[in-house]
């Protein structure tokens, strides 16, 4: 009986486009070896996202499948329900009237749990539906929203210092000073941060977090703590504890509630102690797929066309942060399949994906991204992604594996997409190969978006529309809004990134250029007369459809 219902979903899945018949053989071979549900094969394979398959089942059962990021708190529904049993039952009121409440279910066939809602607060259960996983996020999101939480820290803090003057000890499973780590993280993971920091000063430490590019304060604690909670991250983080002179890199795997995360940990001596970042890795974002990176229409269907080639080498240049390796994994699980090799170089490997065979750089041992490439090329791959190109050998190496029929990816660090063809040519490429090779380049940011539970409209001054060349048409049918700031996005104004992007495709033109070693900006005027848009030309795409503000497009793309 449970294969028939197993096949059964997979068909589903197939006929709705979202699986490949081909991958759903894959997840099944798969699961007939581990036992597990298709489903988590499917989202362990990363062949589709756990939203992907509840919105398809959700449909056949004739229920709304909804995205929980277009909600925001609403305090009166959430006082209908109690939270331990919201999330006990995981269930998430999102909207009240007079006679009905609006919950999000898990299992919206839950007949019995919606009886119980309906008798606990004696209203009308409209159900819709949501991925357990992004119910159970919205909930420690919301609720750790309340006052509470900052007299809860406190408390904790005054516990380790009682603890720490009592000579307590830091390897009790259920100490303060454990409490005290987890809750730090933890607040990262729920604040959707990027980065957590811990700072050492001369009488406090500071925590501070990473949120949509920009740091925000979180706990000060007493300056006294700094000894207990390095060595508690360096034991997590597999470290050296009684090395403090010289920096130092882990990794920990550590449990957000119904999900494990990991960081990537680094620690630096500082005057006043050992500082330390975090950098937190969550793989659920990168099974987002490539129509969830938010390239316009016509550039998305040049990009999947492109990557689909057999041989050449396409590049992604960006700053640091800007979700270079987003779209490169993002890529990545696009090409796997059973019939495909795919290899990759990275420094360090940030998530582990299945089914490709990922290799980290070791540069201190000698193995660096030229030998790793070179050991590469003898183990018969279809597709390579090299991490970074740094230097002329690794960039020569790279050309020549495409030149050779393999289709290769990698990232380079220019300012615009048109700068990787004189970049590339400074390090030593002969602009003839290079122009036979390259297929195409992605240059992206990430801009903040709007709060949409502060967002209010907002207009063009003269200067703003000449300054990013809109015209009056554009201005007019425009939906310019800013964030005036709340609770919810901490006063900011913006809550969440969205990306940007320019593309460049190596059309006849731009090849004949790029072989004539012609600079950056011919390049970048003549795929703009070819039709392809630039960075501000995304950017403002996106600002006239009010997903983000006119400061931040300026910002971005000065």
């Amino acid at each position: 009986m449970a294969t028939v219902r197993t096949k059964k979903m997979g068909q589903i899945l197939v006929e709705a486009g979202v699986v490949s018949a081909e991958k759903l053989e894959m997840a099944l071979r798969e699961q007939r070896q581990t036992g597990e549900k298709l489903g988590t094969a499917l989202q362990r394979l990363g062949i589709c996202s756990e939203k992907a398959i509840a919105q398809v089942l959700a449909e056949q059962a004739g229920v709304e499948c909804v995205d929980l990021r277009d909600f925001d708190p609403v305090q009166e529904a959430l006082e209908k329900v109690p939270r331990d049993f919201c999330e006990r039952k995981v269930v998430l009121p999102v909207a009240v009237t007079k006679s009905s409440l609006k919950v999000v279910m898990a299992n919206p066939l839950d007949l019995e749990l919606i009886d119980d809602l309906g008798r606990m607060t004696g209203l009308y259960i409209e159900v819709v539906h949501a991925p357990v996983s992004e119910i159970r996020d919205t909930l420690l999101s919301w609720f750790g929203m309340h006052e509470g939480d900052d007299a809860d820290d406190n408390a904790l803090i005054a516990e380790a210092r009682a603890a720490l003057a009592g000579g307590a000890k830091l390897d009790q499973s259920n100490s303060p000073f454990v409490r005290l780590v987890d809750q730090i993280l933890l607040k990262g993971v729920v604040e959707g941060a990027t980065d957590i920091h811990i700072e050492p000063e001369e009488k406090v430490l500071r925590v501070r977090y990473r949120v949509d590019g920009s740091l925000i304060q979180g706990d000060t604690l007493p300056g006294e703590l700094l000894p207990i909670v390095v060595t508690r991250m360096k034991i997590l983080a597999e470290m050296n504890i009684s090395e403090n002179r010289v920096p130092q890199d882990g990794k920990i795997v550590f449990d957000a509630g119904r999900k494990q995360v990991d960081l990537r940990v680094s620690t630096i001596p500082t005057v006043h102690g050992e500082g330390i970042v975090c950098r937190i890795l969550d793989k659920e974002t990168l099974l987002l797929g490539l129509p969830k990176l938010g390239m316009p229409a016509a550039m998305e269907k040049s990009f999947v066309r492109d990557i689909e080639r057999p041989h050449g080498i396409i590049l992604v240049t960006g700053p640091t942060g800007s979700g270079k390796t987003t779209t490169l994994y993002a890529t990545l699980q696009h090409l796997n399949r059973p019939d495909t090799k795919i290899i990759t170089l990275e420094d360090p490997v940030e998530y582990e994906l299945p089914v490709i065979n990922q290799s980290q750089i070791d540069v201190p041992k000698g193995y660096t991204f030229a030998k790793g490439l070179r050991a590469i090329l003898r183990q018969d791959p279809d597709v390579i992604l090299v991490g970074e190109i740094r230097d002329q050998e690794t960039a020569q190496l790279a050309i020549r594996a495409a030149l050779t029929g393999h289709l290769v990816f990698s990232t380079l660090h220019t300012n615009s997409a048109a700068g990787v063809v004189p970049r590339l040519v400074d390090m030593g490429i002969e602009p003839l190969l290079l122009s036979t090779s390259l297929v195409a380049v992605v240059a992206q940011r990430l801009v903040r978006r709007v709060c949409s539970a502060c967002a209010v409209e907002d207009q063009l001054t003269a200067e703003q529309r000449d300054f990013l060349e809109i015209t009056e048409e554009q201005a007019a049918g425009a939906k310019i809004r800013r964030g005036e700031g709340c609770p919810l996005c901490r006063i900011t104004g913006y809550r969440g990134r969205d990306a940007v992007f320019e593309y460049l495709r190596i059309s006849d033109t731009v090849r004949e250029m790029v072989a004539a070693s012609r600079g950056a900006e011919e390049i970048a005027r003549a795929a703009r007369a070819d039709g392809q848009r630039n960075l501000r030309d995304d950017a403002v795409a996106k600002m006239l459809a009010g997903k983000t503000t006119v400061d931040e497009v300026m910002g971005v793309t000065a």
